[in-house]
Protein backbone atom coordinates (compact mmCIF):
# COMPACT_ATOMS: atom_id res chain seq x y z
CA UNK A 1 0.00 0.00 0.00
CA UNK A 2 2.95 2.53 0.79
CA UNK A 3 4.69 1.93 -2.71
CA UNK A 4 1.01 2.07 -4.24
CA UNK A 5 0.51 5.54 -2.42
CA UNK A 6 4.33 7.11 -3.56
CA UNK A 7 3.22 5.81 -7.12
CA UNK A 8 0.12 8.12 -6.91
CA UNK A 9 1.82 10.99 -5.87
CA UNK A 10 4.44 11.12 -8.18
CA UNK A 11 2.18 10.02 -11.08
CA UNK A 12 0.11 12.82 -10.06
CA UNK A 13 2.19 15.67 -10.23
CA UNK A 14 3.85 14.43 -13.30
CA UNK A 15 0.53 13.93 -15.46
CA UNK A 16 -0.46 17.54 -14.07
CA UNK A 17 2.91 18.84 -15.33
CA UNK A 18 2.05 17.42 -18.83
CA UNK A 19 -0.76 18.52 -18.68
CA UNK A 20 0.52 22.10 -18.72
CA UNK A 21 2.21 21.76 -21.88
CA UNK A 22 -1.35 21.62 -23.91
CA UNK A 23 -2.55 25.16 -24.89
CA UNK A 24 -6.18 24.65 -24.56
CA UNK A 25 -6.04 24.06 -21.04
CA UNK A 26 -4.66 27.48 -20.62
CA UNK A 27 -7.74 28.48 -18.51
CA UNK A 28 -7.68 25.57 -16.40
CA UNK A 29 -4.34 25.93 -14.81
CA UNK A 30 -5.49 26.71 -11.45
CA UNK A 31 -8.10 23.96 -11.56
CA UNK A 32 -5.03 21.90 -12.32
CA UNK A 33 -3.11 22.13 -10.08
CA UNK A 34 -5.91 22.06 -7.38
CA UNK A 35 -6.42 18.56 -8.27
CA UNK A 36 -2.88 17.53 -8.37
CA UNK A 37 -3.14 18.62 -4.74
CA UNK A 38 -6.19 16.43 -3.95
CA UNK A 39 -4.63 13.40 -6.06
CA UNK A 40 -1.21 13.84 -3.70
CA UNK A 41 -3.38 14.15 -0.60
CA UNK A 42 -5.46 10.86 -1.24
CA UNK A 43 -1.83 9.32 -2.00
CA UNK A 44 -0.36 10.56 1.38
CA UNK A 45 -3.46 8.99 2.85
CA UNK A 46 -2.72 5.65 1.29
CA UNK A 47 1.11 5.95 2.45
CA UNK A 48 0.38 6.63 5.94
CA UNK A 49 -2.58 4.29 5.73
CA UNK A 50 -0.47 1.59 6.98
CA UNK A 51 1.93 3.75 9.15
CA UNK A 52 2.38 3.38 12.82
CA UNK A 53 1.51 7.07 13.41
CA UNK A 54 -0.13 7.73 10.18
CA UNK A 55 -2.33 10.49 11.85
CA UNK A 56 0.16 12.60 13.62
CA UNK A 57 2.69 12.30 10.91
CA UNK A 58 0.27 13.78 8.19
CA UNK A 59 -0.66 16.54 10.90
CA UNK A 60 3.02 17.82 11.10
CA UNK A 61 3.65 17.73 7.75
CA UNK A 62 1.05 19.48 6.73
CA UNK A 63 2.00 21.94 9.29
CA UNK A 64 5.57 21.83 8.12
CA UNK A 65 4.39 22.42 4.47
CA UNK A 66 2.67 25.45 5.77
CA UNK A 67 5.94 26.89 7.34
CA UNK A 68 8.17 26.44 4.69
CA UNK A 69 5.52 28.09 2.28
CA UNK A 70 5.19 31.28 4.48
CA UNK A 71 8.92 31.47 4.83
CA UNK A 72 9.13 31.72 0.86
CA UNK A 73 6.30 34.53 1.20
CA UNK A 74 8.59 36.39 3.84
CA UNK A 75 11.19 36.68 1.77
CA UNK A 76 9.54 37.60 -1.52
CA UNK A 77 11.22 40.97 -1.53
CA UNK A 78 14.31 39.41 -2.04
CA UNK A 79 14.44 38.00 -5.71
CA UNK A 80 15.61 34.09 -5.58
CA UNK A 81 16.72 34.29 -2.06
CA UNK A 82 14.23 31.84 -0.17
CA UNK A 83 14.70 29.33 2.61
CA UNK A 84 12.55 26.79 0.93
CA UNK A 85 15.10 24.34 -0.86
CA UNK A 86 17.21 23.83 2.41
CA UNK A 87 14.22 23.42 4.32
CA UNK A 88 12.85 20.83 2.00
CA UNK A 89 16.04 19.25 1.58
CA UNK A 90 16.27 18.79 5.48
CA UNK A 91 12.63 17.58 5.86
CA UNK A 92 13.64 15.07 3.15
CA UNK A 93 17.01 14.10 4.80
CA UNK A 94 15.29 13.61 8.12
CA UNK A 95 11.58 12.24 7.51
CA UNK A 96 12.60 10.29 3.87
CA UNK A 97 12.20 10.54 0.45
CA UNK A 98 8.25 10.21 -0.10
CA UNK A 99 7.80 12.75 3.29
CA UNK A 100 10.31 14.83 1.44
CA UNK A 101 8.44 14.97 -1.67
CA UNK A 102 5.24 15.48 -0.15
CA UNK A 103 6.63 18.76 1.71
CA UNK A 104 7.94 20.20 -1.34
CA UNK A 105 5.06 19.62 -3.42
CA UNK A 106 2.61 20.64 -0.86
CA UNK A 107 4.79 23.67 -0.07
CA UNK A 108 5.05 24.98 -3.55
CA UNK A 109 1.03 24.59 -4.09
CA UNK A 110 0.18 26.74 -0.55
CA UNK A 111 2.98 29.82 -1.09
CA UNK A 112 1.42 30.31 -4.95
CA UNK A 113 -1.87 30.64 -3.58
CA UNK A 114 -0.08 34.50 -2.29
CA UNK A 115 2.26 34.07 -5.64
CA UNK A 116 -0.33 33.17 -8.26
CA UNK A 117 -1.26 29.66 -9.82
CA UNK A 118 -0.67 29.20 -12.93
CA UNK A 119 1.04 26.14 -15.42
CA UNK A 120 4.32 26.95 -13.74
CA UNK A 121 3.00 25.63 -10.05
CA UNK A 122 3.11 21.81 -11.12
CA UNK A 123 6.77 22.45 -12.21
CA UNK A 124 7.54 23.95 -9.15
CA UNK A 125 5.53 21.05 -6.98
CA UNK A 126 7.75 18.52 -9.23
CA UNK A 127 11.12 20.73 -8.52
CA UNK A 128 10.75 21.17 -4.70
CA UNK A 129 9.13 17.73 -4.55
CA UNK A 130 12.84 16.36 -6.00
CA UNK A 131 14.46 18.46 -3.90
CA UNK A 132 13.13 16.71 -0.73
CA UNK A 133 13.05 12.92 -2.37
CA UNK A 134 16.76 13.29 -3.08
CA UNK A 135 17.56 14.29 0.29
CA UNK A 136 15.68 11.23 1.77
CA UNK A 137 17.83 9.35 -0.25
CA UNK A 138 21.17 10.73 1.04
CA UNK A 139 19.89 10.45 4.30
CA UNK A 140 18.57 6.73 4.29
CA UNK A 141 22.12 6.50 3.45
CA UNK A 142 23.38 8.55 6.17
CA UNK A 143 21.46 7.19 9.26
CA UNK A 144 24.07 6.67 11.52
CA UNK A 145 25.80 9.79 11.33
CA UNK A 146 24.62 13.52 9.95
CA UNK A 147 25.64 14.94 6.96
CA UNK A 148 28.56 17.53 7.84
CA UNK A 149 27.70 21.13 7.32
CA UNK A 150 29.96 22.06 4.62
CA UNK A 151 28.25 19.15 2.18
CA UNK A 152 24.74 19.67 2.79
CA UNK A 153 24.81 23.28 2.03
CA UNK A 154 26.93 22.38 -1.17
CA UNK A 155 24.41 20.05 -1.85
CA UNK A 156 21.59 22.70 -1.30
CA UNK A 157 23.56 25.24 -3.61
CA UNK A 158 23.42 22.48 -6.43
CA UNK A 159 19.58 22.24 -5.75
CA UNK A 160 19.20 25.68 -6.12
CA UNK A 161 20.71 25.22 -9.37
CA UNK A 162 18.49 21.78 -10.29
CA UNK A 163 15.78 23.62 -9.31
CA UNK A 164 15.84 26.88 -11.22
CA UNK A 165 16.94 24.58 -14.80
CA UNK A 166 13.85 22.31 -14.45
CA UNK A 167 12.14 26.09 -14.60
CA UNK A 168 14.17 26.93 -17.38
CA UNK A 169 12.72 24.12 -19.13
CA UNK A 170 9.27 24.57 -18.64
CA UNK A 171 10.06 27.98 -19.92
CA UNK A 172 11.39 26.93 -23.28
CA UNK A 173 9.17 24.48 -23.90
CA UNK A 174 6.00 26.75 -23.26
CA UNK A 175 7.46 29.90 -24.59
CA UNK A 176 9.98 29.10 -27.29
CA UNK A 177 9.13 25.82 -28.68
CA UNK A 178 12.43 25.58 -29.81
CA UNK A 179 15.36 22.86 -30.13
CA UNK A 180 17.90 25.85 -31.08
CA UNK A 181 20.80 25.03 -29.22
CA UNK A 182 21.88 28.72 -29.30
CA UNK A 183 18.67 30.24 -28.08
CA UNK A 184 18.09 27.35 -25.44
CA UNK A 185 21.56 27.93 -24.24
CA UNK A 186 20.64 31.67 -24.38
CA UNK A 187 18.01 31.14 -21.95
CA UNK A 188 20.10 29.06 -19.24
CA UNK A 189 22.88 31.87 -19.54
CA UNK A 190 20.01 34.70 -18.74
CA UNK A 191 18.90 33.25 -15.72
CA UNK A 192 21.98 32.46 -14.73
CA UNK A 193 21.85 35.56 -11.96
CA UNK A 194 18.88 34.28 -10.26
CA UNK A 195 20.70 30.59 -10.17
CA UNK A 196 23.34 32.20 -8.41
CA UNK A 197 20.89 33.99 -5.99
CA UNK A 198 18.74 30.72 -5.39
CA UNK A 199 21.75 28.57 -4.96
CA UNK A 200 23.71 31.18 -2.50
CA UNK A 201 20.99 31.95 -1.04
CA UNK A 202 20.30 27.79 -0.04
CA UNK A 203 23.76 27.36 1.06
CA UNK A 204 24.02 30.64 3.38
CA UNK A 205 20.52 29.56 5.01
CA UNK A 206 22.10 26.35 5.07
CA UNK A 207 25.27 27.06 6.67
CA UNK A 208 23.53 29.06 9.45
CA UNK A 209 20.44 26.97 10.12
CA UNK A 210 21.92 23.41 8.96
CA UNK A 211 22.69 22.20 12.78
CA UNK A 212 19.65 23.96 14.92
CA UNK A 213 17.04 22.91 11.92
CA UNK A 214 18.37 19.10 11.81
CA UNK A 215 18.24 18.85 15.67
CA UNK A 216 14.89 20.36 15.94
CA UNK A 217 13.41 18.03 13.20
CA UNK A 218 15.22 14.82 14.93
CA UNK A 219 13.62 15.61 17.81
CA UNK A 220 10.28 15.45 16.59
CA UNK A 221 10.75 12.74 14.25
CA UNK A 222 11.50 10.69 17.72
CA UNK A 223 8.72 11.96 19.09
CA UNK A 224 6.39 10.96 16.08
CA UNK A 225 7.61 7.36 16.51
CA UNK A 226 7.52 7.24 20.78
CA UNK A 227 5.12 4.70 22.14
CA UNK A 228 3.43 5.33 25.07
CA UNK A 229 2.60 2.66 27.55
Amino acid sequence: MKKLGIFIGILSVIAIMILTLIPSLKESFGLISTFGVLSILVSTYIYFEKSKIGVKEIAFLGTLSGFIAMSRVVFAPLPNVKPVTFLVAATGYVFGVYEGFIVGATSAFLSNIFFGQGPWTPWQMFSWGLVGAISGVLGNKNKERNMGILKFSILCFIFGFMFDWIMNIWHIVVFLKTTNAIEILGVFISGLPFDILHGGGSFIFSMIFYEKILKIFKRYRKKLYVKRI
